[in-house]
């Protein structure tokens, strides 16, 4: 029984399956978007997020593990340089997995995964939108404590006046009505 087990295995043995991931690993920091089945690009996103967490940190440690997992030089020294600088403010969330539909041949439902920090159409449409405020959804405001409603000033009178209307402006305004009637008569 497999209970408790969360890997899908993809239908492959275990060497298969390795292979297939850090090819696809390689590809995803090589190209930094990859279409693939809705199966695999998940399987691929708890592969290759662990080793962009790795490259955060530029160490030799961390660029061999990366190394044994990817088993190609010119993906690690990508991941290491172009995409480590990219992601290194964010605190986890590299990969996006945007479902795309079925295949022809054999319907599979197919995916794009892709480096949320490379998107240049999305973060163009995300810098022109403001920043969202956090709001909470408790009902009521800030109430104001006795301290701080004595700390603040009154109003005075003389601060804001009223105004009062003044005869010819209310004559006015029935002229006006009268010119508007006049061209709807004729």
């Amino acid at each position: 029984m497999r209970h408790g087990k969360k890997d899908n295995h993809l239908g492959r043995t275990a060497s298969h399956r390795k292979a297939m991931l850090s090819n696809m690993a390689s590809s995803l920091i090589l190209h930094k978007r990859i279409e693939t089945t809705l199966a695999k690009a998940k399987e691929l996103r708890k592969y290759v997020e662990p080793l962009l967490t790795r490259a955060k940190e530029d160490s030799t440690h961390n660029r061999r593990i990366v190394f044994s997992y990817l088993n190609d030089k010119a993906s690690t020294k990508e991941l290491f340089g172009a995409v480590s600088d990219k992601i290194a403010s964010r605190p986890g969330g590299y990969t996006r997995i945007i479902k795309l539909g079925n295949r022809l041949g054999d319907a599979a439902e197919t995916a794009l995964i892709e480096l949320v920090d490379f998107n240049d159409a999305l973060l163009l449409a995300n810098a022109d939108k403001p920043a969202k405020t956090r709001r909470s959804r408790r009902g009521g405001g800030k109430k104001e404590t006795s301290a701080e409603a004595d700390v603040a000033a009154p109003v005075k009178k003389e601060d804001h006046p009223v105004v009062e209307e003044s005869a010819p402006a209310a004559e006015e305004a029935p002229k006006a009505e009268e010119s508007s009637e006049g061209t709807d008569k004729e």
